[in-house]
């Protein structure tokens, strides 16, 4: 598999993963993702983001929880 980008390998490994939606800030450190040994790149399969997308949405939800009891 090459890199989109700059088209060096990319390896199975890990990358960070930030997201700042709606006044919530979701950091994760870690996440399973094809990275580029050339520049760093970083791909994630469809498995992870949709684990990342079901994150998001439940912190969404609870944030509204939140704010309609303040």
């Amino acid at each position: 598999m090459k890199c989109m980008y700059c088209q060096g390998e990319m390896k199975k490994g890990t990358a960070p993963f930030h997201i700042d939606r709606g006044g919530v800030h979701v950091s994760l450190d870690e996440i399973p993702a094809w990275v580029c040994t050339q520049c760093g790149e970083s791909y994630f399969e469809e498995t992870e983001i949709d684990s990342v997308q079901a994150l998001v949405k439940a912190i969404e939800e609870q944030t509204q929880k939140l704010a309609k009891t303040a």
